[in-house]
């Protein structure tokens, strides 16, 4: 019998269940994925709680790697046996096994294993938009990352290095600090002594950043905007600590008429080949050696409320993988 995390209702860690689920052949243009490993993400919380909502009772998660099983008709570019991966809609990753578009997945490049590609697709193919499109970082670029030691901040700081970039990151920890600056971080400033918009003036020499990049949300936003340089971006990307109220954009032109927005994976590879070059440049910085998956933290899956209870008490570095 194949098992699924549910949820029946909006909630705490608690509302998850491990529940027997029928997972039938693929249609036309999707696959049957049996799935070996699952990424944890804090988007699978906003799901959780109801802030994004979805149609009750569904299953969570939207990345995960696996081998196809069974394919629909009319696919033709995966055979039964190709390892994939995704990082998308429709929801329903916590899974042992699902359905999937096939125009969804990528397949998985001999090298990198089952657990990398289910640790990296959404939090890996994030950063390269972030890095490339939302705003194309140059070099001598000075970065400031909220969330440093997290899954997508430690991506971005080592792929920002890569590309010549400096970055200045928030943690809130000295051991995340050391763990940040393991993985390209220039500068780290602990948010929780420190206050972190006049440490980066003192990092900057007054001069401030072209960009930020802030997955924290109501909690960073407003010092955020007063780190940036004239005409800079402010990227919102997440909102860990709760989402931003209303914003009077006059102050974009008060502060040095700054740009913002709150792009999305799921915008930036809606097109299939937007997709397939996103996972792409990700596969490739990978394979070179300049950006590391770091998998910190491993759970069963049908132990995800736990992985989840972890993930928001910030207990969790890097990249956590629910294995199957």
């Amino acid at each position: 019998m194949t098992h699924a995390i549910r949820i029946h209702a909006p909630g705490g860690p608690e509302v998850l269940r491990w529940e027997p689920v029928v997972v039938g052949a693929p249609g036309a243009g999707e696959i049957r994925i049996a799935q070996t490993c699952v990424g944890l993400n804090y988007i699978d919380v906003y799901y959780r709680t109801g802030l994004y909502s979805a149609p009750g009772p569904f299953t969570p998660g939207l990345e995960a790697a696996g081998v196809v099983e069974a394919v629909g008709a009319g696919v033709t570019d995966l055979v039964v046996g190709d390892r994939v991966a995704y990082a998308a809609g429709p929801l329903g990753a916590y899974a042992e096994a699902r359905l999937m578009p096939a125009d969804r997945v990528v397949k998985i490049p001999a090298g990198i294993s089952d657990a990398q590609a289910a640790a990296m697709m959404l939090q890996g193919m994030t950063v390269q938009y972030l890095l490339r499109r939302t705003y194309r970082v140059q070099p001598g670029d000075t970065l400031l990352v909220h969330a440093a030691a997290g899954g997508v901040g430690l991506i971005l700081c080592q792929w920002a290095k890569h590309l010549g970039a400096t970055v200045v990151g928030t943690v809130s920890s000295d051991e995340k600090a050391a763990l940040a600056r393991a993985n390209g971080c220039t500068h780290t400033i602990v948010y929780t002594r420190e206050d972190f918009q006049s440490r980066l003036l003192d990092i900057t020499n007054g001069q401030k950043v072209p960009v930020v990049y802030d997955s924290v949300g109501v909690d960073t936003f407003a010092k955020s905007l007063d780190c940036l340089a004239p005409m800079g971006t402010m990227v919102l990307f997440g909102q860990a600590s709760g989402p931003v109220p209303p914003f009077d954009l006059g102050q974009l032109a008060a502060k040095g008429s700054l740009f913002i927005t709150r792009p999305t994976l799921f915008s930036y590879t809606a097109k299939r080949a937007d997709l397939e070059a996103t996972a792409q440049d990700l596969f490739d910085v990978v394979a070179s050696g300049a950006v590391k998956i770091s998998i910190n933290q491993t759970y069963a899956l049908r132990d995800a409320a736990q992985a989840m209870r972890d993930l928001e008490a910030r207990k969790t570095t890097g990249s956590t993988v629910l294995m199957v």
